[in-house]
């Protein structure tokens, strides 16, 4: 009993928390960090440091009866070895009942603006990919574009450099990754959620092309942030099928991405575009409907209701939201309008504290179509720590 409670106690005295500096949706965009990255800058000489974030949410339709979920419970790891060595993970909980790896780096400080990256990562495309922290982003749920378009969470295994120079305003990220599966399991892409189904998490990853991905983020600018994304490469096929016509998909994305701050007032926006080649090759293959060309915008304003002497916030706001699916199409698929939607989202975040947050919103959905699809309400509750 008394190793037991030595042994305990000796972890105690090596953990430390991740809630280094507290989180804010109002957070200049130039100092924002996400959860990796807070394990990361942790002031602690070595040992554990612990942390988590977690979404419980209800969606009520229109017409529909509601659901309540335990979207996700997230627990964060992270161990220093030395001054230049790090390892950090994240342990995912989906459903209750879906557990996923959504990070496993080891990260070496080869000097003050370059670090050396390997493992299971986050592709550095848009905001919410990177900075999906349920108190990090106004709404119940998470833009639509970065579900269909982006996918979040998207996560690869690969290698790279990351940095910053402070002296030109300017942070990087540069990695090769394997790509999405051309068919993962039973799922194939397609119009609907483009490449969301062959993202491949790294669970048994096939490769035989790699990926490259790069962002670039400035913040020269007072309480602004701007990033610039790029993502290149091809699907990866299976042994069997990779010298088939169609067998795979090329792919081109780029995102443009900016955040403003001031005072109480916030703003965000988003923009991506993918070219994809080789698509009528792979729909005949695999009888689907995957489009040439993936397109998908957002604007956000947010506004602190509160006093900025107050610890407590609350924002409203409004984000409008066009993605499309099918932006163009190759060969003799016809382009299907329900693809191309937009949505308006109207809502209130309040961050009763700083990690801790109740948020309520309201959808307004549409599609080219015309058709009469139903608003959705949200209500949520997140935390991070």
């Amino acid at each position: 009993m008394k190793k037991l409670t030595l042994l305990f106690a000796s972890f105690i005295c090596a953990t430390s928390f991740a809630q280094t500096v507290p989180d804010s949706l109002s957070t200049n965009p130039q100092n924002q960090q996400n959860a990796a990255q807070r394990i990361l800058s942790g002031n602690i000489n070595s040992g554990v440091t612990v942390g988590g974030y977690g979404e419980i949410t209800y969606n009520q339709p229109e017409g529909n009866n509601g659901e309540l979920d335990v979207q996700r419970l997230v627990l964060l790891f992270g161990y220093k070895f030395n001054d230049k060595v790090q390892f950090v993970t994240e342990i995912e909980l989906e459903h209750v009942e879906e557990v996923f790896v959504e990070q496993a780096f080891l990260q070496y400080n080869l000097s003050d603006n370059v670090n050396l990256r390997g493992g299971l990562m986050l592709v550095p495309m848009g905001i919410v990919n990177e900075y999906h922290e349920p108190t990090t982003f106004n709404g119940v749920e998470r833009p639509s574009i970065d579900g269909s378009i982006v996918p979040t969470t998207w996560r690869e295994i690969g290698a790279g450099v990351s940095g910053r120079f402070n002296e030109i305003s300017l942070g990087y990220q540069a990695y090769v990754f394997n790509g999405f599966a051309s068919v993962n399991g039973t799922k194939v892409l397609g119009g609907s959620n483009a490449l969301r189904n062959g993202r491949q998490k790294g669970i048994q990853s096939t490769i035989d092309s790699p990926n490259f991905a790069a962002k670039l983020d400035y913040y020269g600018l007072p309480g602004l942030r701007l990033g610039l994304s790029g993502y290149f490469g091809r699907t990866q096929a299976e042994d069997d099928v990779d010298d088939i016509d169609g067998s795979s998909v090329g792919i081109s994305m780029l995102g443009f991405d900016a955040r403003y701050a001031y005072q109480r007032f916030t703003a965000r926006g988003q923009f991506i575009y993918a070219s994809l080649n080789d698509t009528e090759d792979y729909n005949t293959l695999y009888s689907t409907d995957l489009g040439s060309a993936l397109q998908g915008w957002y604007l956000e304003a947010a506004y602190n209701l509160l006093p900025t002497d107050k610890q407590q916030q609350l924002f409203a706001f409004a984000r409008y939201e066009d993605y499309d699916t099918h932006a163009s199409v190759d060969g003799g698929l016809v382009k299907n309008d329900a693809y191309n939607r937009n949505e308006w989202t109207l809502g209130l975040s309040y961050k009763v504290a700083p990690g801790a947050v109740v948020k309520a919103d309201y959808q307004i959905k549409d599609n080219a179509t015309n058709a009469d699809l139903p608003n959705q309400l949200n209500v949520g509750l997140g935390v991070w720590f």
